[in-house]
């Protein structure tokens, strides 16, 4: 059994615990950015942020961004969503379109969708070669690996959603004007490669879930469950964060 099967999609919140959650989670979050940013009383500029999302097709990135930083100032945080490489960005290594958004000491940036496209949509629909998606596993190892030894808290959400909640989700997007956008010709695609994009995600779990930029892995099925583990995960990434990096977090306000 692979780990995205090992998960409990059944794990829920109400909506009333959810907002409760997030407002006192919010409340600490804004609290550790100023900390980061050296912008409270008697603080220094802290070690970069940066928050990346992976996830199936309406699995929730969006709305759990959405929570994530609506707490902050948007001076504080860079939100970046990457899609698919322009034709200028093919011509050199995948991995040099991330370095200009990635946050310096006391930044924060949140990525929708990152490298990992690599190993995933480019290996499934063939966009790398068998040998560039192979190598790349070490490849994003060693990236994240310099990038934590620089003092970077790298957190990484998947965000899982069983087949069945992707349709019903797919079918309400469908109906409604406002989000019919966000319903593509490659989401329908992609639902039919599940089992292909599958394998990838279970070996990119294994391949690359290491000490230094381990993956979180959440349940995706209840919206209000997943935005607010990824609030508090987020919390707890920064705090240990700190704490490894030999810097005592400040006492919750």
């Amino acid at each position: 059994m692979g780990r995205l099967d090992a998960l409990d999609l059944a794990l829920s919140l109400s909506p009333e615990e959810e907002q409760a959650r997030l407002r006192a989670g919010g409340r600490r979050l804004a609290q550790l950015r100023l900390h980061l940013a050296g912008l409270l009383p008697d603080t220094t500029l802290g070690p970069p942020l940066c928050v990346l999302f992976e996830g199936w097709d309406a699995s929730g990135k969006g709305g759990a961004i959405k929570r994530l930083v609506s707490p902050l100032d948007p001076r504080h945080v860079r939100v970046v969503s990457f899609a698919a490489p322009t034709p200028d960005e093919l011509r050199h290594h995948y991995l040099r379109r991330f370095w200009p958004v990635l946050p310096g000491w006391g930044g924060m940036a949140v990525l929708d969708r990152s490298w990992y496209g690599r190993v995933l949509v480019e290996r499934v629909e063939g966009f790398a070669t068998e040998g560039q998606w192979r190598r790349a596993y070490d490849e994003i190892c060693a990236f994240e690996h310099s990038l934590r030894a620089e003092g970077m808290i790298l957190v990484k959400f998947w965000m899982h959603l069983s087949d069945e909640e992707q349709l019903r989700r797919f079918n309400r997007r469908a109906k409604e004007s406002l989000k019919a956008w966000k319903l593509t010709a490659d989401d329908w695609h992609n639902r039919k490669r599940r089992d292909a994009y599958s394998a990838a995600v279970e070996e990119m779990l294994a391949r690359t879930d290491t000490a230094a930029a381990p993956w979180r892995l959440v349940e995706g099925d209840s919206k209000p469950f997943a935005r607010v583990k990824v609030m508090e995960t987020t919390i707890s990434a920064i705090e240990d964060g700190l704490r490894a990096r030999g810097h005592a977090p400040p006492q919750p306000l």
